[in-house]
């Protein structure tokens, strides 16, 4: 009589805090290497490069507690500006002079954050800079920056609502969660990976 083999599960990998830790510590020392003045002081905080054309790109953003620790956040992300910090890298003016500088844009008060964010957004795209942002800035009521007129037709206007929710979840998890994995393996990575580029507003135009 054949005994059933008994499949043992896997135990859930163990997270590695030292690892964690490590990472985040070497990329906010990339960050001070970048911008010396990034403190752990709230404020608004700019990304931005300028490619082989002269075309300029950038980002804004708003750190309501730790701008040095949020500015790092980046550089390990799935975000857009995230998403295009990893493909263009980060500036060096041998290595790479066309890759992503960074600069304290302001420091302000908390409560102050979502004002400052969509003055210099703003400000930004109308000094003609290509924006990453994929919202005005500011609490849950912004506006979208890219043209809202919805399109005609009935799978337009599909398509566009899939759209507007996209954002919406990006602003969410974005400013307010933290997603993390069950298994630190590769194939849960891929899966991450996968779920920020279909919430992705549209693919890397750069």
């Amino acid at each position: 009589m054949k005994t059933k083999k008994i499949k043992q599960q896997k135990q859930p990998k163990e997270i590695n805090y030292k690892q964690i830790f490590a990472k985040k510590k070497n990329n906010e020392e990339k960050i001070k290497k970048l911008c010396p003045e990034a403190t752990t002081k709230s404020g608004i905080y700019g990304f931005y490069r300028t490619d082989e054309n002269g075309i300029h790109y950038g980002y804004i953003g708003q750190a309501t507690k730790n701008l040095l620790s949020r500015m790092a956040q980046h550089l390990s992300g799935y975000q857009h500006i995230d998403i295009s910090i990893k493909k263009h890298g980060l500036y060096d003016n041998i290595k790479n002079p066309y890759g992503y500088k960074c600069c304290v844009v302001c420091y302000c008060k908390a409560e102050e954050c979502d004002e400052k964010e969509q003055y210099y957004i703003k400000l930004w795209a109308n000094k003609g800079i290509q924006l990453r942002n994929t919202q005005s800035g500011g609490s849950l009521g912004r506006s979208n920056i890219n043209d809202n007129k919805p399109s005609k037709g009935y799978y337009d206007g599909v398509a566009y609502g899939k759209k507007k929710i996209k954002q919406e979840l990006n602003y969410i998890i974005d400013k307010y969660l933290v997603i993390s994995l069950k298994k630190d393996n590769k194939l849960s990575q891929k899966a991450l990976a996968k779920f920020y580029r279909i919430l992705s507003e549209e693919k890397e135009k750069e």
